[in-house]
């Protein structure tokens, strides 16, 4: 597997923005050892000049990086009503993604209908050479296993898979180890990680659509009493995945990034299965 860092650790907390420079971020990357950017609107995306776009591909490509992944329009990872229009605009996305020297797009499904449009956007992709994949997130059309299995074969196309994402998984009490990625095995194009603890008093909330809202701490990726880390790594290792294992923990209220970069990579390394 290969270690990519998300510009999510230092972005703000209204997902449209980051709070330090994107070249700090891919410097500290580079140190650290990291294989990849994992890119948001937030640093570049549908609203940025191509331009703009360009020189920042040639940052990460003058750093020995890539980007491994873009998710180009705010509203998908603000999982609003509006993240589905990606789908509807897809050209935009797909622009920002060969600009930044990326395949792979991150989109998002509200609705049964959302299936059609993204059927015709992984059309339109794949003319292209670009995959796109959804998140394991609450409420979304990829919230459970099942559902996303059923969701996944429905649009049919063999450019358009899953991030898994375990922590999305914990919160709606679906199996994240060996088991459920073995049945998401064949879909499976990236790989999120963060970290949460769920409690009964926690100061952060999030609806679901399985099992109604969910209490949680953010917390960092490296502390016990959230995601089995462990079960994560053995059930990766288990169906051979080798792609970007990306850290995207909203680290923002909890350290700053260049903290949560190194110790993020101090603890993944060690469980030596990264390139």
């Amino acid at each position: 597997m290969k270690l990519s860092l998300s510009v999510r650790i230092a972005e703000a907390a209204c997902k449209t923005k980051l709070n330090v420079p994107f070249r700090e971020l891919v410097h500290l990357a580079r140190e650290l050892g990291y294989r990849a950017i994992c890119m948001r609107a937030s640093a570049g995306g549908v609203g940025t000049p191509v331009g703009d776009l360009e020189s920042m591909r040639r940052d990460v490509e003058d750093a020995g990086l890539v980007v491994s992944m873009v998710t180009a329009d705010s509203d998908v990872p603000l999982n609003n009503d509006d993240g589905p229009n990606c789908l509807r605009q897809i050209g935009a996305s797909l622009d920002v993604a060969e600009a930044l020297g990326c395949n792979l797009i991150r989109v998002c499904l509200k609705k049964p209908s959302d299936t059609d449009d993204a059927r015709r956007a992984a059309e339109q992709a794949a003319e292209r050479g670009i995959r796109l994949a959804h998140q394991c997130h609450t409420t979304t059309l990829f919230e459970q296993i099942d559902r996303s299995l059923h969701w996944l074969e429905q649009i049919g196309c063999d450019n358009f898979g899953l991030i898994y994402e375990p922590a999305n998984l914990m919160l709606c009490n679906e199996s994240y180890d060996v088991k459920g990625l073995e049945q998401l095995k064949p879909w499976i194009m990236n790989v999120y990680v963060q970290n949460h603890r769920l409690a009964d008093d926690g100061p952060v909330t999030l609806e679901t659509w399985c099992v109604g809202v969910r209490r949680f701490h953010h917390i960092p990726i490296w502390e016990k009493g959230g995601v089995d880390f462990d079960s994560v790594i053995h059930g990766l290792n288990v169906i051979g995945y080798e792609g970007y294992f990306t850290v995207h923990q909203a680290y923002a209220e909890i350290m700053g990034p260049r903290e949560a970069a190194v110790e993020s990579s101090r603890y993944l390394t060690s469980f030596g299965c990264f390139d």
